[in-house]
């Protein structure tokens, strides 16, 4: 069975609370196990419950939220936090303290589910190291891949493209995120927009301007390697 979202929503302004909450309750990967009103109250449950994710209002009493994701980055397993707020200057904020998403008010349905989906997939990956396996997803259903079944992942648009040998599958994971995942495997950075399993690489030839192109295994796909790479590529994967 799917392990649900233990998580807790903190607004001062009851209405929205409410209203959040009720708009969660849509999605059943979310188990709302608290509230609250105040930055304090939050940072109490926080300790107390220990939820995984934090719907958080950033303009609170006692300690707004921007101050309360400053305090949860030095705990040793702090919850993902989606910063809900009526002000958009607030971006940059959240920016610099890495939150999962952004939501402003009214929260739009479409960007809650697509902040929900990306948490959930970052608490997945997060969890996943005991299985060793990769946690990848577009939606809120979560596909685990043998790393070692992985081929290459490209990136374009915002969206990362694992190609592996059960498929191919998309994710809002980032490359310099995939490449934290799976560095305790033989995975490389080739070019600004792909990372290959060296195990793969049966073939470099040259292309133009002192660049390359990789042949893999089980995949007709050239892969660029950008001269800058070439030289430490070639350390890694030659005798």
């Amino acid at each position: 069975m799917k392990q649900t979202i233990k998580t807790l929503v903190a607004d001062d302004e009851k209405y929205s609370l409410e209203e959040l909450k009720f708009l969660l309750k849509e999605h059943p990967s979310i188990q709302i196990t608290g509230e609250a009103s105040t930055g304090q109250e939050a940072l109490s449950k926080i300790i107390s419950e220990e939820p995984e994710l934090l719907l958080l209002d950033i303009d609170m009493p006692e300690m707004t939220g921007t101050e309360l994701a400053v305090i949860l980055k030095k705990m040793k397993n702090p919850p993902l936090i989606i910063f809900t707020t009526a002000y958009s200057e607030y971006a940059v904020d959240a920016f610099k303290v890495q939150a999962a998403g952004y939501l402003l008010k009214p929260v739009d349905e479409t960007e809650l589910a697509e902040a929900v989906r990306h948490a959930a997939e970052l608490l997945e990956s997060r969890r996943g190291p005991s299985t060793g396996k990769l946690a990848v997803g577009i939606d809120e259903a979560v596909t685990y891949l043998n790393p070692c079944d992985i081929l290459f992942a490209s990136r374009e648009n915002n969206t990362t493209s694992v190609i592996s040998l059960k498929g191919t599958f998309k994710s809002r994971m980032t490359l310099k995120d995939l490449e934290s995942r799976l560095s305790n495997h033989p995975f490389f950075r080739v070019h600004k927009s792909y990372i290959v399993n060296t195990d793969m690489i049966i073939e470099m030839t040259p292309w133009f301007n002192g660049a390359f192109q990789l042949a893999l295994s089980h995949t007709d796909v050239q892969i660029p390697v950008s001269r800058n790479y070439v030289k430490a590529l070639r350390t890694q994967i030659e005798l």
